[in-house]
């Protein structure tokens, strides 16, 4: 006889996963949805079609009830977990009014809120006036407003995509606390709508009316209703669960509930989060967002392009080991493990900084690869990638030991890219800390899990379903060979990098006018 399951949904960038887990944490079912990323109608604009991310989980739910109708029926929660600061205009009846604007979109409001008088004055004394206003024009809602007020004038809600996917569930317009992560009126330091007063509902003037109810994680937002039931194959009536952002879920689910820990999310965004009790900012202005355990922070540093980095370089570079793979019915990704066991630390001198979208912290950056000679081939150019993307990350973990005086003594790895143990491997050598894989990849849709089991009464808090539910596979200890290498590519070249090119990107954006910042 089955126990009882629980139904993870993880809408992502590229794809949506429906994963159903056991009570102990096991993977039992899995069904993927792949999809493009975005379209654009114009340059710099990355939008989808919110139908698509609901046509997806249908889909993906109707395909897990063919492959185990007995699991599939024992399912007793529902939690969604999902990419953040991509935002949907919805009617009452929940119908978009036009695409969902994601967060790869570099579109720019214009300004029209400046600080006077004394704050202006200590805003430019501490040089925070324009990352403010660069802040305010990064508001998708700021956009929409001053450019298609027609559509924001019938908007009922602006949710984002977990808030819209919950509502197709339930018929409610609620989402979780742990969701609201982006340009929107949420006061991140107290974990609730901001005031009208407050810094954030002052960039980003959302009605309050136009707003979700938001729920803690672990809360019953509703359940599932006819229409959804006949949709997705789901039985009416199963509960759905308030859970977090895809980012918060992965941490969580990679069992990093404590500071000297982190977690490195190997996705198309990739990030170094850890957890704590304390807000605190790792780089300014970047709040540390709410984690899916209530009352907790999430504190983090972000590669916005992060390790789409790989679906850049098989597009770009790697045709020809796509087409094998997929002759010999293999992911392309182990083809390209063979790259980076063929080459040695150091990619022969070939160093990668993988800006290929700018930060907060470095509003000018562009992507650069230096060091090129006429040895370098394919697989040097992969493997100087991961290793950009592995230096970078460290570098956000810099700044969070500075910010907190804790040492971050190992790291957790999640998400896609960390299904390869090469890459697993190089990380740890450029941290020089232990690299620990759970037995699942599947980090975001377990985190999920974890929050669904305790919000049904699996379990009777978040440390008993962690430590039932998360079960380690694998842990990567540092080559002291290659550590070396790396520590002295890292602070004598990497990390002069952005400072020596800094004048350089400007000048390049001068003169050919992209990109429009």
């Amino acid at each position: 006889m089955v126990d009882k399951t629980i139904l993870a949904i993880d809408c992502g960038t590229q794809s949506l996963r429906a994963i159903i887990f056991s009570q102990k944490g096991e993977l039992l079912e899995r069904v993927q949805i792949e999809y493009e990323p975005y379209f654009s109608k114009h340059p710099g604009w990355a939008e989808q079609d919110p139908e698509l991310y609901w046509n997806s989980l249908a889909q993906a739910c109707q395909k897990l009830k063919s492959l185990n109708r007995e699991r599939f029926s024992k399912i007793s929660g529902i939690g969604i977990t999902s990419q953040r600061d991509s935002m949907i205009n919805v009617d009452e009846t929940g119908k978009p009014l036009r695409p969902a604007i994601i967060w790869l979109d570099q579109r720019k409001a214009k300004p029209f809120f400046a600080v006077k008088g004394l704050l202006n004055l200590g805003l430019k004394m501490v040089n925070l006036e324009k990352l403010i206003v660069g802040i305010q024009a990064e508001g998708k809602c700021n956009w929409i407003r001053q450019n298609q007020p027609e559509i924001w004038e019938k908007t009922h809600k602006y949710l984002q995509i977990s808030g819209f996917l919950n509502f197709r569930l339930t018929g409610n317009f609620v989402d979780s606390v742990a969701s609201q992560i982006g340009h929107v009126p949420f006061s991140y330091k107290k974990q609730t709508w901001a005031k009208r007063y407050e810094l954030p509902a002052i960039l980003f003037p959302i009605e309050k009316e136009k707003l979700p109810q938001i729920a803690i994680p672990g809360e019953i937002m509703g359940t599932i209703t006819s229409r959804a039931a006949e949709a997705t194959g789901l039985e009416k009536g199963i509960p759905v669960i308030a859970c977090g952002s895809d980012k918060g879920c992965e941490t969580l689910g990679a069992g990093v509930i404590k500071q000297n820990m982190a977690n490195l999310s190997f996705g198309t965004i990739a990030t170094v989060q850890t957890t704590s009790d304390k807000y605190f900012e790792a780089i300014r202005l970047l709040p540390a967002y709410p984690a899916p355990v209530p009352g907790l922070y999430n504190s983090e540093v972000e590669i916005f392009r992060g390790f789409w980095m790989i679906t850049w370089f098989k597009k770009e570079f790697a045709q020809k080991e796509v087409e094998q793979a997929k002759k010999a019915g293999i992911p392309a990704e182990e083809i390209l493990n063979q790259f980076l066991a063929q080459t040695e630390p150091g990619s022969m001198g070939l160093i990668v900084q993988p800006y290929w979208s700018p930060g907060l912290d470095q509003p000018k950056a562009k992507g650069a690869m230096i060091g090129f000679g006429d040895v370098h081939k394919k697989s040097h150019i992969y493997r100087a990638v991961i290793e950009g993307l592995g230096f970078a990350l460290c570098e956000g973990m810099k700044k969070i030991e500075q910010k907190t005086k804790i040492k971050i003594e190992k790291a957790a790895v999640s998400g896609g890219a960390s299904q390869s143990d090469e890459i697993c491997k190089i990380t740890a050598d450029i941290f020089d800390i232990p690299m620990v894989k759970g037995r699942t990849h599947e980090t975001s849709g377990l985190g999920a899990a974890i929050i669904v089991a305790k919000g049904i009464g699996m379990y009777s808090s978040i440390d008993e379903a962690i430590d039932n539910m998360i079960k380690i596979k694998r842990v990567f200890e540092p080559d002291q060979n290659n550590v070396e290498i790396y520590k002295e590519l890292y602070s004598k070249v990497y990390s002069k990098i952005y400072k020596a090119l800094e004048p350089l990107y400007s000048q390049i954006q001068q003169i050919t006018g992209y990109p429009k910042y």
